[in-house]
């Protein structure tokens, strides 16, 4: 078995894993860095996602940040475990500490340490852009330009650069621990299936969910969950080892085990985040040609991951849009439709349930209600307009037109994992607690790897918290000594 040695190990090279490494090594650290993937795929997550920002600036979180965090943040917890965090952090009972909600120490690091890790990576060449996200409702944001994959593209010739051994292929097996249960360094085996131990002051944990884990997605989100993929390719490689090592190491859960965030894209498509978001301007219906929810109750970016799953619970996840012509009476439309796949169409219903393999008297009779339940009104896209229907089950709260213009289209539709929220309990500092509420020296761990979420995502923010993670746990890393030999 072959054996390395470093003040740092750290498993992924996504936002959270390049972000801890630029951090150490410019503190003086060694640095080794684990990737699964090959040089071409590495990242994770990173390299695929859009990279929206919730800042109102360059530097700024927005003013409903940790409002919403805040609402969040865990479920049904004692009134008096939430007055023990107004304390000093010291005086935490333990069970407070190891508890699975997002605790307000971290949530102020967090909000608090973004302002500095975005003026540092822009200060290494990382642009921060004006953006949005394509809704039914335009939302202003902010962005890294180039998204994710300039994330890497910029971080990772500078870490190398700087002296970083960065080892593709490679995957993380389990925790190096000496006799008094501390962290000493991390083992893995290579492409070849040939062991490494890295021998290390600090591990940090950066290797993302457990999305690309199909055991562990049915185990923790449920049966239903068997149906959905992860949204982009780079979700496959993240198979939860990194969860799992630390759970087994006694570490405290956190986050939302039985819950992700998901994304409906085209179920046809293999492209990456083949995003499908005018739902709310249609109709859908399940493979019974029945429809099983309102497809508009409120903002879409609010109500996003209520329509998935929704849409995973029916027969095989599967369920169709069924849009007319009136759609093109929104604006750019198609900028909410990221498959490089066209709409199915037809001039008739009818043939569009054929087309479709729907039981079609089914579909048109469910067309035919929903179309007479419509209260006419004038269409408002760029607000709740409340055109809804009347006497119909499940309603439709706003932008209730007829589907009655052909030619009519129809876009198959999935629920995908955007990434999981079940993940690692962690301090302020990105060290991961263990379930007695103590500190296991020498272990770290920040972005999806960590749990802070429940329920309801709060828009872009993961990679926010990877790359703010990610250099607060260097930078608490670069205050330990390195490993003595």
């Amino acid at each position: 078995m072959k054996e390395m040695q470093a003040d740092v190990v750290i498993v992924g090279c996504g936002a959270a894993g390049l972000s801890c490494a630029l951090t150490s090594l410019e503190a003086g650290k060694s640095v080794v860095m684990l990737e699964r993937a090959n040089e071409a795929e590495s990242g994770g997550n990173t390299r695929w996602t859009e990279a929206l920002l919730r800042l109102k600036s360059e530097t700024e979180v927005t003013d409903d940040f940790v409002d919403e965090f805040t609402r969040n943040s865990g479920y049904n917890i004692q009134q008096d475990f939430i007055e023990a965090t107004t304390r000093e952090y010291s005086t935490w009972p333990s069970v407070v500490k190891a508890l699975s909600f997002l605790d307000p120490e971290v949530l102020n690091a967090f909000a608090e340490g973004v302002p500095e890790v975005l003026k540092w990576l822009q200060d290494h060449g990382i642009k921060v852009v004006d953006s949005y996200y394509p809704y039914p409702l335009y939302w202003a944001m902010m962005s890294i330009y180039g998204g994710g994959l300039a994330i890497i593209e910029t971080l990772t010739p500078i870490v190398k650069k700087k002296g970083a051994e960065v080892l593709y292929e490679t995957t993380a097996v389990g925790l190096l621990r000496d006799d008094d249960e501390r962290v000493v360094g991390i083992k893995a085996v290579d492409a070849n299936h040939e062991g490494i131990k890295i021998h290390a002051a600090s591990v940090v944990l950066a290797c993302g969910g457990f999305e690309g884990n199909p055991q562990m997605v049915v185990q923790h989100i449920g049966p239903a969950a068997r149906y959905m993929r992860p949204v982009a390719r780079g979700g496959y490689y993240n198979k939860g080892e990194g969860i799992r090592m630390a759970l087994d190491a006694g570490a405290a859960p956190a986050g939302d085990y039985a819950d992700c965030h998901r994304q409906m894209i085209d179920a046809r498509s293999c492209m990456q985040e083949a995003l499908v978001n005018c739902f709310p301007m249609g109709v859908i219906v399940n493979k019974d040609a029945v429809r099983f929810m309102d497809e508009a109750p409120s903002e879409a970016w609010r109500i996003q991951e209520d329509p998935c799953r929704f849409v995973t619970e029916q027969r095989d996840g599967i369920a169709y849009l069924i849009l007319d012509q009136k759609i093109n009476d929104y604006p750019n439309w198609r900028t909410m439709v990221r498959s490089d796949l066209p709409p199915v169409s037809a001039d008739s219903l009818e043939g569009l349930a054929q087309k479709l393999e729907l039981p079609v008297a089914k579909f048109v009779s469910t067309l035919s209600a929903y179309n007479e339940a419509c209260v006419p009104g004038p269409f408002e896209p760029s607000t709740l307009d409340g055109v809804r229907t009347e006497g119909l089950q499940p309603p439709k709260s706003n932008w209730a037109r007829p589907i009655d213009k052909g030619p009519f289209l129809a876009y198959p539709i999935m629920s995908s994992i955007t990434f999981t929220y079940g993940g690692l309990k962690t301090t302020a500092n990105a060290q991961v607690v263990n379930n007695s509420g103590m500190v296991i020296p020498g272990l770290y761990a920040a972005g999806e790897t960590v749990g802070i979420l429940y329920g309801l995502y709060v828009g872009a923010v993961s990679v926010l918290r990877a790359l703010t993670f990610g250099r607060i746990a260097g930078k608490h890393i670069a205050e330990r000594r390195s490993l003595v030999n």
